[in-house]
């Protein structure tokens, strides 16, 4: 199912949450919605699910109005809020129950699912336990099993890795990549390598405002602007190099970075690549390249640079 969201505002007395805020998830995406504490993204995620009120704007799921068909539309949404509240002195298999049963599953396919759910969120040694007996990180995964037990269309998951050991991340970040294939899934986190590995889209939300709306790859472009290359030459003198670098149609500016290894770093026009030049440069010269590397800009300081004031 589709979510559309247009100009959509909440405020806390004065203080503005979210402001008039403009997207769009289609079915089969996975959207990395990034942004500093207070920034707006729990509370967006909420009118999403329909457990804050929208105070203006609309937001629609599969062409349905949230505001005026709240109920039904709950049915395809999964929510893993992120407190994962959870009722710690039920057992695992029995709280899982609960949420099927709330969720209106008949008896037939609610075991069924349930040993879906044990399975795929990897809670079969722990699934005689009561919740309140286990590790920050299954009870994570006891939160995920709830949020998918009614099989949504819809996945709305807030901070879904906090408190996992690294295997049991991997094991969590294939899960929701097999099951942004066939459903909607909004994922906010803090650990940006995670938003990488998992989203096919990107979005950041500062003050309430979405200040970058795009792939990991297309943001990077956006911040770097032009080519900047991380070269390494051999078998010539390094002020030779460097002032012939400097001369190649399509360099702006030539730095060195390490003078006694012949690491220079090579900044191309706006548009442009020096790559071909300074291969040609070489065989010219009788130079050997044993470095070529194009500097990318992290994700990290795409996300400070717009998040820092």
């Amino acid at each position: 199912m589709d979510i559309q969201i247009e100009n959509l505002t909440k405020s806390y007395g004065p203080q503005i949450a979210v402001n008039n805020i403009n997207l769009s998830v289609k079915t089969g995406e996975i959207l990395g919605f990034l942004g500093p504490n207070g920034a707006g993204k729990s509370t967006t995620m909420k009118m999403i699910t329909g457990y804050t009120g929208i105070q203006y704007g609309t937001i629609k799921i599969g062409g349905k109005d949230v505001g005026k068909s709240n109920e039904d539309i709950k049915k395809h949404i999964g929510y893993l809020p992120e407190n994962n509240p959870l009722y710690l002195d039920m057992p695992i298999i029995d709280y899982l129950q609960f949420c099927g049963e709330l969720q209106g599953l008949n008896k037939d396919n609610l075991s069924k699912r349930i040993k879906e759910m044990i399975s795929l969120c990897g809670l079969n040694r722990e699934k005689h336990k009561k919740i309140g007996e286990l590790s920050k990180g299954y009870r994570q995964r006891v939160g995920l099993a709830q949020a998918m037990i009614h099989d949504p269309e819809i996945l709305i998951l807030d901070e879904p890795t906090t408190g996992l050991d690294p295997n049991q991340i991997i094991e969590i970040r294939k899960l929701i990549r097999d099951l942004g294939k066939e459903k909607t899934v909004i994922l906010s986190t803090h650990i940006l390598p995670e938003v990488e590995a998992t989203c096919d889209r990107i979005l950041i939300i500062n003050k309430g405002k979405i200040v970058a709306d795009g792939t990991a790859e297309t943001l990077r472009k956006q911040a770097q602007g032009n080519e900047v290359l991380k070269v390494r030459i051999e078998d010539g003198d390094s002020n030779q190099i460097f002032a012939a670098l400097q001369e190649l149609n399509f360099t702006s500016k030539v730095d060195f970075v390490g003078r006694e290894k012949n690491f220079f770093e090579v900044h191309s026009q706006t548009e442009k690549s020096s790559k071909r030049d300074i291969f040609n440069l070489c065989v010219k010269n009788k130079w050997v390249i044993t470095e070529m590397n194009p500097l990318e800009t992290k994700l990290e300081d795409i996300f400070r640079d717009l998040t820092i004031n």
